[in-house]
């Protein structure tokens, strides 16, 4: 099944010069970038973006995840498609906790940081990347952040033997 999905490099990634290694990971992968942009997002967004963080993990957590996204630096924001897409980002990306993602994934090898140090500082853990949590998360995600023709349909040179 070919899905799409949505992914948020957030400001630490983007300040910490790892745009092209992440993005190099999912391209091995054999996903396909239709959609990239750079922005900085203002807090209707964001707080749209975060409003099921706040239903789970409540309102103080949501509001320093707006303020992470809002006021630290630019998020490039991506649409990738492919084969089941949203599980194989979320494998590549490793788990939201930096301190017990895997290592082989972004942020098991890009970060360390516990939710609970973000909670003692009262701030977001920077775990660099945002990746939907469902297809039907995504598609949500992905019209939150993307219109329609920012999206673009082409064939990858591989994708006859992948798809």
């Amino acid at each position: 099944m070919i899905q799409r999905t949505l992914v948020l490099l957030k400001p630490d990634a983007v300040q910490r010069g790892l745009i092209g290694r992440i993005l190099e990971r999912f391209e091995n992968a054999g996903l396909k970038i239709v959609a990239a942009k750079m922005v900085w997002v203002d807090v209707k967004l964001a707080d749209k973006h975060y409003d099921d963080l706040g239903k789970r993990r409540g309102e103080q957590v949501k509001k320093r995840m707006v303020e992470f996204l809002t006021k630290t630096g630019p998020v490039l924001a991506l649409v990738l498609e492919g084969v089941e897409a949203v599980e194989v980002v979320r494998k590549i990306v490793g788990g939201t906790e930096p301190k017990t993602a895997l290592p082989g994934t972004i942020r098991g090898d890009f970060a360390h940081l516990s939710l609970a140090y973000g909670d003692s500082k009262n701030k977001a853990v920077p775990n660099l990347i945002h990746a939907s949590g469902s297809p039907e998360e995504a598609k949500r995600e992905i019209e939150l952040w993307f219109k329609p023709s920012e999206i673009h349909s082409y064939k990858l040179s591989h994708e006859e033997h992948v798809l």
